[in-house]
């Protein structure tokens, strides 16, 4: 019989045990790794499941931030290192552990859970939808047309190399101006930018990256690119790819520049883009989009509302008009029939008896809750029943956005 748990100091280092297990991993970790990954330990925020004196399931969450629409961020309860042993699983461990960690983040008052799902068939069944995707790419350098010379932005900006020590300094004000205006965006605390520039090694197989700053005619960092070069030559001539593991910026000078720049090195014939937004712009920083090849493409955050009231009214609408929705959720944290009221000025949406227009799983609702995805397709595919003729694209005009939301962080 399993026994699930909160997670104590004394049980970390078993507990990391099992969490290496379930990701398939060996299960020894070196102590500067351990003491690494300590600083995540959260007291209360750690769950596990114990069979005898064994650790055989992991479970840990975490506070967060997640912009909306306009802007707006929302407290979330971020979830993260979810296992389950291979010899305990189908046992409900997972469930468990869940309901216990929605129902402490239901009473904090977060209005979301947040995860990144590594396989796709089984968050859904705990109230959690695909609200963000995302898509690679792989440049083509020779074929993109850029010019050989290109020696800098022509707009007066410049592009520097920097080092992990600079990336702490300027990246944080910098990633808070981009997320601010990204949905989807979700915060970076201080231990974030020490894991990704190496001041924190929480794995051994840590590879030191390049970094590169835009800085715009006036001086002020509107760009940051992070990325790693392989040593691949063929028959005594380069064939080097450059591998971006993060690319932030605030406007599209800065954005254009750095692939630019990726493009232009030395050796490089080809550029793997990372995990972008579907609607990145960057085929079209190119002479030659075609140069750019989709390789990859799926979901990425999933979200789980938690308050339906205050999640519709902290986001913003671009048109006007009001919806009666019905909201099923089996587990009983967010669910009935709520009328939202929306425009430009802002959002009311509060809990009615009227008829409702829609009836949509609390699922279906956090896949169009930032606008990425359509009403309209989730009726076509019958996971939204229309209640009144053509609601779903009344409400469907409502709900979407200028832009896909986009998350740049796994976690």
């Amino acid at each position: 019989m399993s026994d699930v748990r909160t997670v104590t100091e004394a049980d970390f280092e078993d507990w990391q045990r099992a969490l290496a297990t379930g990701f398939t991993q060996p299960p020894v970790l070196a102590r500067e790794q351990l003491d690494a990954r300590r600083r995540l330990f959260e007291p209360g925020r750690s769950l596990g499941a114990v069979d005898g004196d064994r650790w055989v399931a992991t479970f840990r969450s975490f506070a967060q931030e997640l912009t909306t629409v306009g802007g707006g961020p929302v407290p979330a309860d971020a979830i993260s290192n979810v296992t389950v042993s291979p010899t305990h699983r189908r046992r409900g461990l997972l469930t468990q552990m869940m309901n216990r960690d929605l129902t402490a983040a239901k009473e904090r008052g977060d209005v979301v859970a947040t995860l990144i799902a590594a396989e796709y068939p089984i968050y859904g069944r705990y109230g959690f939808g695909p609200a963000t995707w995302s898509t690679q790419w792989t440049v083509e350098v020779p074929r993109a047309g850029l010019d050989p010379r290109w020696s800098g932005p022509g707009d007066g900006g410049r592009i520097d190399l920097v080092d992990g020590a600079d990336v702490r300094k300027l990246g944080p004000e910098l990633f808070e101006r981009f997320r601010r205006a990204q949905p989807g965006a979700v915060s970076r605390d201080e231990l974030w930018w020490q894991v990704n520039t190496g001041a924190v090694r929480m794995n051994a197989d840590w590879t030191e990256p390049f970094h590169a700053v835009y800085r715009s005619a006036s001086g002020e960092v509107e760009g940051l690119v992070t990325y790693v070069c392989d040593e691949t030559w063929a028959g005594k001539q380069p064939d080097q790819t450059a591998t971006v593991r993060k690319l932030v910026a605030t406007t599209a000078a800065a954005e254009r520049a750095l692939w630019h720049f990726l493009c232009s090195i030395d050796w490089i014939t080809k550029v793997k883009s990372g995990f972008r937004g579907p609607d990145d712009l960057l085929p079209l920083h190119l002479p030659d989009p075609r140069a750019a090849r989709i390789t990859g493409h799926g979901d990425w955050l999933w979200v789980r509302i938690l308050d339906v009231v205050r999640a519709l009214e902290a986001r913003t609408y671009e048109g006007s008009g009001s919806v009666v929705l019905e909201v099923v959720d089996g587990a009983g944290f967010a669910g009935g029939r709520f009328r939202l009221e929306a425009s430009p000025q802002g959002a009311s949406c509060v809990p009615t008896a009227e008829g409702a227009d829609l009836t949509l799983g609390i699922g279906e609702l956090a896949s169009v809750w930032l606008g990425g995805e359509s009403l309209l397709r989730l009726a076509a595919l019958g996971r939204v029943q229309e209640e009144r003729e053509g609601a779903a694209r009344k409400a469907d005009a409502l709900l979407r956005s200028t832009g896909r939301p986009w998350c740049p962080d796994i976690f």
